[in-house]
């Protein structure tokens, strides 16, 4: 008789893949479609996923008559922790008069507003690859059954304008709802990728409504310091990194901005004034003789020196050193010169340190002079 799973053996099981809000929206057309067509109810819809793998989806509902067929599929995000998990995607398919496939976004799908987004402002904000999905699956049906009639697709999400708010949607100019997404159809548990794309999303349209300073801050609390300190920069100014300290400065010098601010705390700012560009607490443990260093050009006495290089956190360093200012100021232009040799200069890194309550430590601005290496304070 087999025991009970340990907490290794459960820590080891591996996390499970879902599947994204384009694929979901893609395998409802196909229900609805198939339903509208042979005016039967479809229990499940077969698709193939970018990745060339073939998934069933059961469906929620599925309704019809002669006109139109709506069929419902909750979304499984897997272990992945998605805002659109469980959240049912609506494909609603009707017949046209004229030829083709028209698809449009209904109820709690975001329609498009600024530029620099893969979807043309107006337009709902299905992204490329699941548009292509739904109407090559569409087109698929249609054929198999021999059919030449246009058909009209709207893909809804009733509760996405409420899911839209835990996104960045608003800050992109994505109104109304939710975006339909991905480009390999399934979610990788607790993957990267995702937030990368969208911080590199926020840096293009901040770059093409004409912003050339941008403050990148590692959360909600830095971000709101930096709108205090630069009230005249629009919102798509601000643009929460996260952990991705190196990848958006390097997506920032790929658009050409020509000032960057950073805004954090100590914990991770020490980590990139040392070049750790990828932050998070697992990426890299704090360098405690980096610190004790600052501490000591700061003109600490030595007892405090030792005292930093045994400390636990990086904010109990920046807690007793409080009473000299020079310590931040150093770690804030380690951190803007550690960034300036991440993207090879060519702009200006200014470094905003600031403490758990909102306090400004220190702040420092490195310029490119123009000459490879030759950054100057500000």
């Amino acid at each position: 008789m087999a025991g009970k799973a340990t907490a290794e053996e459960k820590e080891a099981k591996p996390l499970r893949h879902g599947y994204t809000t384009g694929s979901c929206a893609t395998a409802a057309t196909k229900a609805a479609l198939t339903a509208l067509i042979t005016q039967q109810e479809q229990r499940e819809a077969t698709i193939r996923l970018p990745i060339g793998q073939d998934v069933s989806f059961q469906t929620e509902s599925c309704e019809f008559d002669a006109v139109s067929a709506t069929a419902g599929i909750i979304k499984d995000g897997g272990d992945d922790p998605d805002a659109t998990h469980g959240a049912l995607i609506i494909s609603t398919v009707s017949w046209l008069d004229e030829p083709g496939i028209v698809l449009d976004g209904g109820i709690g799908v975001g329609r498009v507003t600024k530029p620099g987004l893969p979807v043309p402002i107006g337009e709902a904000a299905i992204n490329p690859v699941p548009r292509k999905m739904i109407r090559e699956t569409a087109q698929a049906v249609l054929d198999e059954h021999g059919i030449e009639r246009g058909i009209k697709i709207v893909i809804s999400v009733p509760a996405g304008e409420e899911i839209a708010k835990k996104t960045l949607n608003g800050r992109l100019g994505i109104i109304g709802g939710i975006s339909i997404l991905g480009t390999r159809g399934i979610v990788v548990p607790f993957s990267t990728s995702a937030y990368k794309a969208s911080v590199a999303q926020a840096i293009n349209v901040a770059q093409k409504m004409g912003c050339r300073h941008i403050v990148l801050s590692t959360g909600g609390k830095s971000e709101q310091f930096g709108m205090t300190q630069y009230p005249e920069l629009p919102e798509e100014a601000f643009v929460e990194m996260g952990d991705f300290v190196g990848f958006a400065l390097k997506q920032c010098k790929l658009k050409g901005i020509d000032k960057v601010t950073l805004v954090g705390m100590m914990g991770k700012f020490s980590k990139v004034a040392q070049g750790v560009m990828m932050v998070h607490s697992k990426s890299a443990p704090v360098d405690f003789g980096f610190l004790a260093q600052l501490v000591r050009e700061a003109g600490a006495p030595e007892a405090l020196v030792e005292e930093a290089r045994g400390a636990n956190t990086a904010s109990q360093v920046g807690d007793m050193m409080a009473e000299y200012p020079l310590f931040f100021e150093k770690l804030c232009e380690s951190c803007s010169r550690a960034g300036l040799r991440e993207v090879g200069g060519g702009m200006e890194i200014e470094t905003m340190l600031i403490t758990m309550k909102g306090t400004l430590l220190g702040k420092v601005t490195v310029h490119d002079t123009g000459n490879e290496g030759d950054w100057n304070r500000g």
